[in-house]
C-alpha cells in the first residue's frame, strides 16, 4: 500500500507510526514544506520517501495534516494531482470552509473530508507518537459526497487504528468543536497571558503551578501557526462561545463581589455535571 502524508508533524507522523504498526508492507511518502522536517522524519523512520504533488497518482491513500489555511489553498490542487482509486482525507479542525472550497471539484468524489480529534500540545516529527488515534473520534462530513469504495478504503484503516466514526454536516461540526475545542485552546492560552503578565518573576510562577495549573494551561504550548487560522475560519462561532463564556465569567465574579458565596458553591456543583457528560452517562431531569 503507498500511502502520502502532508504534512509530517504530531498528525502526520503519529498516523504513519500507526500504518507502519498495522500495514509492515507499506511505503510511506512525505510531502512538506519544511525540509527539515522531511528529513526528521526520515530519520526517525516515520516515512520511507521524501516525496512531492508529483508522487500523488498512484498512491492509496494521501492524508492531509497541514494547517487549516493551507488546506484551503492547497486541497484543489492536491485533488488535480491523485488518481482516480486514491482516497484524500484532512485532519483539519474546521470542515465547512474546507468543504466548500472543493464541492465543486471533479474529483470531489476522492475526497473525504475528517477531524480525528486527537493530539497535544506538541508539534514536529519528533512529537509523533503510537496509537495516538486509539479510542478517539474522528468526525466524517458530507460522507455522501465520497465515492463508497474509497470511503470504505479510508474507513477501514480508521477502524483499525480503534477510532470510533462518527458522521456530521459541516455546519454543526463547526459550532460544535468551537464549545469543545476552540474555546478550550483561547481560554488556556488566555489564563497563560494573565499569570504571565501578573508574574513578572517567572520564577514564582514556576515554584508555585499546581497540577491544576498545569493541566490547564497545557493547550496554551499549541502551535499559534496552526490554531490562528482555524480561529479566523471559525470566527463566527468562536465569538459566540466566548459571548457565552465572558457572561458566564462575569456573572462568577458578579457573585464574588456580593459576597454570594452559597450562589458560588451552587454554580460549581451544577457544572460538576461535566463529569457524568465526559463519562458517557446521560443527564437526568
Amino acid at each position: 500500500m503507498k500511502v502520502a502524508i502532508v504534512g509530517i508533524g504530531l498528525i502526520g507522523g503519529s498516523f504513519a507510526k500507526d500504518v507502519k504498526k498495522l500495514y509492515p508492507e507499506s511505503k510511506i511518502y512525505g510531502i512538506d514544506t519544511n525540509m527539515q522536517h522531511l528529513d526528521k522524519a526520515l530519520r526517525l523512520g516515520l516515512i520511507d520517501v521524501k516525496s512531492d504533488y508529483k508522487g500523488l497518482y498512484d498512491a492509496d491513500i494521501v492524508m492531509l495534516a497541514i494547517p487549516v489555511d493551507v488546506l484551503v489553498q492547497e486541497l484543489a490542487v492536491i485533488l488535480d494531482a491523485v488518481g482516480d482509486d486514491t482516497v484524500v482525507f484532512d485532519a483539519g479542525s474546521t470542515k465547512a470552509l474546507i468543504c466548500r472550497a472543493v464541492e465543486q471539484h471533479p474529483k470531489r468524489r476522492n475526497f473525504l473530508a475528517c477531524h480525528p480529534i486527537a493530539g497535544t500540545e506538541f508539534s514536529g516529527p519528533e512529537a509523533a507518537i503510537a496509537d495516538l488515534y486509539s479510542g478517539k473520534t474522528n468526525i466524517i462530513c458530507e460522507v455522501e459526497k465520497t465515492a463508497f469504495k474509497l470511503q470504505e478504503k479510508a474507513l477501514k484503516i480508521f477502524q483499525e487504528m480503534g477510532m470510533r466514526i462518527r458522521y456530521m454536516n459541516a455546519d454543526a461540526h463547526d459550532k460544535h468543536i468551537a464549545y469543545v475545542s476552540h474555546l478550550s485552546h483561547i481560554s488556556s492560552f488566555m489564563l497563560g497571558k494573565t499569570v504571565i503578565e501578573k508574574e513578572k518573576n517567572e520564577r514564582d510562577i514556576f515554584d508555585m503551578a499546581g497540577s491544576g495549573f498545569e493541566s490547564t494551561v497545557r493547550l496554551a504550548k499549541s502551535s499559534p501557526a496552526m490554531w490562528t487560522p482555524i480561529f479566523e475560519q471559525n470566527k463566527v462561532n468562536v465569538i459566540e462561545t466566548l459571548t457565552e463564556y465572558i457572561q458566564n465569567l462575569e456573572d462568577f465574579k458578579k457573585m464574588m463581589l456580593e459576597d454570594n458565596f452559597v450562589a458560588v458553591y451552587d454554580e460549581m456543583e451544577n457544572t460538576n455535571r461535566i463529569k457524568q457528560i465526559l463519562n458517557g452517562i446521560p443527564l437526568t431531569k
